[in-house]
């Protein structure tokens, strides 16, 4: 959630963030009012308190009328203490609850608008000229026998698949090569639970009652994670960290969940757009004043990644009004991908500030003892949604698939052969 002690002393950054998303920029008065009212309340109460526990005293000394008097004024002023905690507390829940609506103060240098409003800042690789038609990765899998969407579809429903034989292989490959190199990066590897406490989803910053894209199961008020990033978020929930330990690196690997209640008719074919998929996930702890430079590390192991399985892609520097609720600001990755002669997204990097930090209360000690939220940041190192850039990218005339030279000490092959030559 926004600091309150930065609204009040500049409201005019929170209005420049909210219109740079194309959010109501109204909400910073009606913050501004309750937080006046509530802090006028809470003065209220403790005037009347300091009076209660002074006129106490009084009482015991006084006699006959003037001690009657006291009492009544004692009698009156215990419900007007009630009354002035009461309207604190509400004023105080009211505010809490606005607050926690009001997506991060967006950067100064993301670009404003919306999801077409991008900034490209670089372009790696150059897309691959075939001399034959190249096939997409869905029939590449199937003629690999990797991809089962049919079968797929029959037990779970549409967007779901199999990974089978190579298409299997191929993953926990990628999906290896991935924790090694977040390993070798200094970070600490984690197997995250995939369903977690409403709680951690909304202190990382989705909407439980209203985000459409969130699994959730009623029976035990659990929800599925659509990333490892909110359980590793939550790992440190209502804790004070060592701050000579920061930065904390964490590395997640998680099967992820995502309802994609918007993307009727997006997708439809293959493995780019479905609701279950495997990811590597970055997830640093640093000192909000490291947290830029940490962006841009995260962003250099996320580059490193895409040229170890050798695809074109590009880096974009996403809108304000396209960063979701916790970032500041967020880099996306989006590799080349030949059928579609265009780039699609493999990964992002964000910056989410102390955002998730205030709300599910992680800190850390400064050097004078002060405890300080920490600022928080994610990125991806490896998808399920790799194998399309994969396979579309490294294609040959007659089917067959080139294993990218980093990728073949976890996968064992140098190429993936047709079904009909091989067994898989």
């Amino acid at each position: 959630m926004i600091d309150l002690r930065m609204l009040r002393e500049d409201p005019a950054r929170l209005r420049a963030s909210q219109r740079a998303r194309g959010e109501d920029d109204s909400i910073v008065d009606k913050l501004l009012d309750l937080d006046e009212r509530r802090r006028s309340a809470l003065t209220s109460f403790e005037t009347m308190r300091a009076e209660q526990k002074s006129m106490g005293k009084s009482v015991s000394r006084a006699q006959g009328e003037e001690k009657q008097a006291l009492l009544q004024r004692a009698k009156e002023l215990a419900a007007q203490v009630k009354a002035a905690e009461a309207e604190a507390e509400q004023l105080g829940g009211e505010l809490d609850e606005l607050a926690h609506s009001v997506p991060n103060l967006v950067e100064e240098a993301a670009p404003h608008g919306g999801e077409d409003d991008y900034v490209v800042l670089e372009t790696v690789g150059e897309p691959r000229q075939f001399d034959f038609e190249p096939k997409d990765h869905l029939e590449l899998g199937e003629a690999l026998d990797a991809i089962d969407m049919e079968r797929g579809a029959k037990v779970s429903g549409s967007r779901f698949f199999f990974l089978k034989g190579l298409g299997a292989r191929l993953q926990l490959a990628l999906l290896n090569m991935g924790m090694q190199h977040a390993i070798e990066a200094g970070f600490v590897p984690m197997i995250t639970p995939v369903l977690v406490r409403p709680e951690t989803m909304a202190g990382t910053g989705f909407h439980v009652a209203h985000d459409k894209e969130i699994y959730r199961l009623p029976d035990d008020d659990l929800y599925l994670v659509g990333t490892s990033e909110v359980s590793l978020a939550g790992y440190h929930a209502n804790e004070i960290l060592d701050g000579a330990e920061l930065p904390l690196r964490y590395a997640g690997w998680s099967s992820c969940f995502r309802r994609e209640a918007g993307s009727y008719g997006k997708d439809t074919r293959g493995i780019i757009r479905v609701h279950q998929f495997d990811k590597v996930e970055m997830f640093s702890y640093v000192r909000p004043e490291d947290a830029e430079a940490e962006h841009q590390r995260l962003l250099a192991w996320e580059k490193d990644m895409l040229a170890k399985i050798e695809v074109p892609y590009r880096i974009i520097d996403t809108a304000a009004g396209d960063l979701g609720m916790s970032a500041a600001r967020k880099f996306d990755c989006e590799a080349w991908i030949p059928t579609q002669g265009r780039y699609r997204e493999l990964t992002s990097t964000s910056n989410c500030t102390e955002f998730q930090s205030r709300r599910l209360a992680v800190r850390f000690r400064d050097k004078d003892g002060k405890p300080q939220h920490v600022a928080t940041l994610n990125g991806t190192l490896a998808t399920t949604r790799w194998i399309v850039a994969i396979l579309e990218n490294h294609q040959q005339a007659d089917g067959s698939v080139v294993v990218p030279k980093a990728l073949r000490p976890y996968l064992g092959l140098d190429v993936l052969e047709p079904a009909r030559r091989s067994a898989g």
